[in-house]
């Protein structure tokens, strides 16, 4: 429901957490142009589609979990979420914690690169 208006490309996400979600649920729905249009436009020409829908297809995808934000709403640029993706693949349960880095350019948010925890 939170997400539906971002993935119809009605609204765009408003925050950097709300791209995130919406970009995990674009996993759920295996929307891979939804994944690319996302992803900040200097690494959109390297974004391998097929790599990514095999991913995403292979991995039955069973919850999120926000851990923390950083930034990322109001007139900031740039924001930072780290989350935990939990998923089933090849009959095993696994996690995919990441810290995200996300930038707003003309009005959008866009997914930039996982970042060290450190």
């Amino acid at each position: 429901m939170c997400c539906g208006p971002a993935l119809a490309r009605k609204t765009p996400p408003g925050t950097a957490e709300a791209l995130m979600r919406s970009r995990y649920s674009a996993y759920v729905l295996k929307d891979i142009a939804y994944l690319k249009e996302t992803l900040w436009p200097k690494y959109q020409a390297g974004f391998d589609a097929d790599a990514v829908d095999r991913w995403s297809r292979e991995s039955n995808w069973t919850g999120l979990t926000v851990l923390a934000t950083e930034k990322g709403d109001g007139a900031a640029r740039e924001g930072k979420v780290l989350f935990v993706a939990r998923y089933l693949a090849g009959a095993k349960l696994h996690t995919h914690r990441e810290l995200s880095l996300f930038r707003k350019s003309g009005g959008r948010w866009y997914y930039v690169e996982a970042l060290d925890e450190t």
